[in-house]
């Protein structure tokens, strides 16, 4: 068990995606399919049209409140295991408030790179409410290294966060490997992280669940992640989360291969699609 300390405070946080570039192919798709299943998998043909429509490999999983797949594409992809790049800002934030690393999503960390920034916005000092939704790789590094690789690898353990397994580089697992998570075991997390049954403190659990708030609707709010693997190079894309309707929770994961930074759009719009497919979300005003 780690030690847990949050401090409460108002924790704001939401998303947007970037990774350094893998040093080898091994960390693009770190392992072979995962040793699990999911129950009632359902393919969904409308679905795997969507895919094949944008001319890309990728899967799609989306369960109902009971568990239950939904509508899928590509079960052995889904069980297949990636780097998970930015989506890890979602399991980063709830380790970081959990154990103390900051008091407050509020707390400015310090910009430390002399790499190029992916974008202006990064080159200042910021708080995690500002640093997620520009996706500051650096002010995230800084997060991790005030976590510390012990206290990082028994949180990501007892997570249960895909294979666990965080190397010798604390600022780096994440981005280059060896953390690697499938899309099966994204849903599985996203699940208790919505219904707020994590072996973590539940105002922290609260916090992030509020900062990934990314749609508001009549009935609905969706919550996601995007994540680039090598982005803006070639690489895996990724878009996770969960909509809440009522009380009703349906998680879901989408990854698909990425050619080059255009390519950045299709991660939510071919998952608000096949949400949309799948009955569970209306389709957005045009």
């Amino acid at each position: 068990m780690i030690a847990l300390g949050f401090v409460s405070s108002a924790l704001v946080l939401i998303l947007a995606s970037f990774s350094v570039p893998a040093s080898s192919p091994a960390s693009f798709v770190a392992a072979a399919p995962a040793p699990q299943g999911a129950r009632d998998w359902r393919e969904n043909p409308s679905v795997a049209a969507l895919f094949a429509r944008a001319g890309r490999e990728g899967t799609f999983v989306v369960l109902d409140p009971e568990g239950g797949v939904i509508a899928g594409h590509n079960r052995r992809r889904a069980e297949t295991r990636f780097t998970p790049a930015s989506t890890f800002k979602i399991p980063h934030s709830l380790i970081g408030l959990s154990v103390g690393a900051v008091g407050s999503v509020d707390e400015v960390l310090p910009y430390r790179s002399d790499a190029p920034p992916f974008t202006p916005d990064w080159e200042k000092d910021m708080g995690l409410r500002e640093a997620i939704v520009v996706s500051n790789v650096p002010i995230y590094q800084e997060l991790a290294r005030r976590i510390g690789l012990s206290r990082m690898r028994a949180a990501v353990q007892q997570l249960g966060y895909g294979n666990q397994q965080v190397g010798d580089s604390v600022d780096t697992f994440w981005l280059r490997g060896p953390l690697a998570i499938s899309a099966l075991e994204q849903v599985s997390f996203l699940r208790r992280l919505a219904e707020g049954t994590l072996p973590f403190p539940a105002e922290a659990q609260r916090a992030v669940r509020e900062i990934t708030v990314v749609e508001r609707g009549p009935g609905f709010v969706v919550h996601a992640k995007t994540g680039w693997q090598n982005g803006p190079g070639a690489g895996v894309g990724w878009w996770v989360g969960w909509v809440e309707k009522g009380d009703r929770i349906y998680p879901f994961a989408l990854n698909l291969d990425l050619k080059q930074r255009s390519d950045a759009v299709l991660r939510q719009s071919l998952g608000r699609q096949a949400l949309e497919l799948a009955g569970v979300l209306s389709p957005a005003p045009r």
